[in-house]
């Protein structure tokens, strides 16, 4: 008979499935098929312990062990308890079902209480569940079962049994690689102060495939991921966003990754029973909150317990699906921002002195060509000029809707004029262009081969 979840009394026997030991007053579960990993209700246990009352010479002698509160409560009396020897499934109150029970002394005391811990929602069958019983503990208890969960949580002991007080925190993780991430805490269902009852939480993951790409060891090991970190700061941290300051306190640095990869360096670390702060502080991966999430192709972040998250050196290009939640919760995004790729002819990219600007073709202050020449700013506000480095492109950002240089009309089309030029190789080339509302703006410097630039020197 294969091995399923016990209802039915008549299903475990003494002294296969259960033993009393009248002398040290234990009872202790035996897995033996058909009482295998998925466990046996309590209900079902307290059940199988009146027979045996009834129908053992030897037990009846002895007050019953259990006294039902509920059909999911019940309390061990008359100083009686679990044999609580071995670990796993091997470890009689792991093997007990949808039940919470309290030990209690002669006086009707509590020495411990358990609480059935049960999972509402959709769980791969080997996904690994894990808890967490103080806001102080430094990582997870995992679930003994893969899976949905239903096991039963020693929430209290007195100073014989443990010497602890769990019932006003329970926190429950689902984080799996290439899923969503789940979570659920006692305040999710109501409740403040747990007891030796059943609790059902809603937790649930899915598929997350589509913006995880890369396992863990890629992302431990490899560009950009491996230069990116989490912060977390004891102070507000400003940042501009639209010319107006305002307040985070956990910064991602991005390292110029793209949103996905962002996204899969924060989701990783997440699921790490390690320090993932690379401030002064702490932050245990795997209890840490979620940071970030993405909405369609839109990356959000989430509001901390500690404050506002916001996220630093990220592609230009990407600017327009970030959305930053700050320190009063609320979304905060960046005026449109285009992107503007300048590409290098091989004449230029093979010239060690060759250098490019970007003008406003024309505007009202300025036109490229006369001495009022504008060059363009990017959207941090630097002239968009540098060394071409033997680079075959570089990236600009431009502030679409905020750029008002030269008395240019925000939020309008840019007529640009880039011009470029080297010594050795590049002759002075010139193109123009028009910055849309777009990540797609492109320019291209094609100068001609230089063949009669001659320095003596």
């Amino acid at each position: 008979m294969a091995t399923h979840l016990i209802t039915d009394p008549d299903e475990l026997t003494d002294p296969t499935h259960i033993t009393v030991t009248v002398a040290t007053k234990k009872i202790k579960l035996i897995r033996a098929d058909p009482l295998g990993p998925e466990g046996v209700t309590l209900k079902c246990v307290y059940s199988k312990l009146k027979e045996l009352w009834k129908s053992n010479t030897t037990y009846i002698k002895y007050p019953i062990p259990m006294q039902p509160i509920t059909d999911e409560c019940f309390e061990m009396i008359n100083g009686w308890d679990w044999d609580q020897t071995g670990s796993g499934n091997d470890l009689t109150p792991n093997l007990i079902r949808t039940g919470g029970w309290a030990t209690k002394n002669a006086s009707g005391v509590s020495q411990e209480e358990w609480g059935g811990i049960v999972t509402l929602g959709s769980l791969g069958s080997a996904d690994q569940v894990y808890y967490q019983q103080s806001s102080g503990a430094s990582g997870g208890v995992d679930v003994v079962n893969l899976g949905a969960v239903n096991q039963a949580v020693k929430i209290y002991g007195d100073a014989s049994h443990g010497n602890f007080d769990y019932r006003s925190y329970f926190k429950i993780f689902t984080r799996e690689y290439q899923k969503t991430y789940g979570v659920a805490t006692l305040t999710d269902i109501g409740v403040s102060t747990m007891t030796y009852q059943v609790y059902r939480f809603p937790l649930a993951n899915a598929a997350d495939s589509v913006k995880i790409t890369h396992n863990d060891a890629y992302v431990d090991a490899n560009a950009p991921y491996t230069g990116m970190t989490l912060t977390w700061s004891a102070s507000a941290v400003q940042r501009d966003i639209g010319g107006t300051m305002r307040n985070f306190h956990v910064i991602v640095d991005g390292n110029q990754g793209t949103a996905e990869q962002i996204y899969e360096f924060v989701q990783r670390s997440l699921r790490k029973a390690t320090d993932i702060d690379a401030g002064s502080g702490t932050k245990i991966g795997k209890i840490t909150n979620e940071a970030l999430q993405f909405v369609g192709d839109t990356l959000k972040t989430r509001l901390d317990s500690t404050g506002g998250i916001f996220i630093d050196d990220y592609q230009v290009a990407d600017v327009n699906r970030l959305v930053f939640v700050d320190d009063t919760g609320t979304e905060r995004t960046f005026p449109y921002v285009a992107a503007l790729t300048i590409q290098f002819g091989d004449n230029l990219k093979n010239d060690a002195n060759a250098k490019y600007w970007i003008y406003f073709t024309a505007v009202p202050s300025g036109d490229y060509g006369d001495t009022d020449a504008i060059l363009v700013q990017d959207a941090n506000a630097s002239a968009m000029t540098g060394d071409v480095g033997g680079l075959s492109s570089k990236q600009h950002s431009f502030d679409y809707d905020g750029n008002s240089q030269g008395g240019r009309t925000p939020g309008t089309e840019a007529p640009i004029t880039a011009v470029a030029i080297g010594l050795g190789t590049a002759q002075f080339v010139k193109a123009t262009a028009t910055v849309v509302k777009s990540i797609a703006n492109s320019v291209s410097l094609v100068a001609p081969l230089e063949r009669n630039y001659a320095n003596p020197a």
